[in-house]
């Protein structure tokens, strides 16, 4: 079984400035986030410096994370937006190391709210429905590898996973699909 993400308690101590607690943070965390950057990024070289990148935000960054079951889709995000941000930097061909896409401020006012109201929604799941929710739709693992990880049924998986997203959806007030 592949290794979990770190603990509550440790996300706590680390939202708190424990500087032992940030380091096994990032340490406990890199694993998931190069499994993340390897799966989004167009290359292996953007893969790395997305992971690294990500891991020096949540180095800085880890008091404004607001609850510790977002820590996952948190990160992924912060994966995702660095990998679109080297695809777009490829894309136009700027190969300079310090450029960054400036989108307007309205549209990134709007991106950084919806990933907080997304990022809550997912921290109001229980746990057991959270695991289910970020391992299969945020990581990425497929249905019986995430119903063997948590030791389930891939019906109990399926179940769970259903519940998970029918509740974010509420939470969000989405339509159904």
């Amino acid at each position: 079984m592949e290794a979990d993400w770190p603990r509550d308690s440790l996300i706590v101590a680390a939202q708190g400035g424990d500087a032992s607690a940030i380091a096994a943070l990032v340490s406990g965390s890199h694993p998931h986030v190069q499994r993340f950057a390897r799966s989004l990024c167009a290359s292996p070289e953007d893969a790395e410096d997305s992971a690294q990148e990500a891991l020096v935000i949540l180095y800085r960054k880890i008091g404004t994370l607001r609850a510790t079951g977002a820590l996952a889709s948190w990160m992924f995000r912060i994966v995702r937006n660095e990998c679109l941000r080297r695809a777009r930097r490829a894309w136009r061909g700027d190969d300079l190391a310090d450029s960054v896409v400036v989108g307007s401020a309205e549209e990134d006012a709007l991106d950084r709210l919806e990933a907080q109201r997304v990022a809550a929604a997912i921290a109001e799941l229980p746990a057991d429905q959270r695991r289910v929710l970020i391992m299969r739709d945020i990581q990425g693992h497929s249905g019986r590898a995430v119903a063997d990880a948590l030791g389930l049924s891939t019906a109990a998986m399926k179940s769970r996973l259903h519940r998970a997203r029918a509740t974010v959806r509420a939470l969000l007030d989405v339509p159904a699909s």
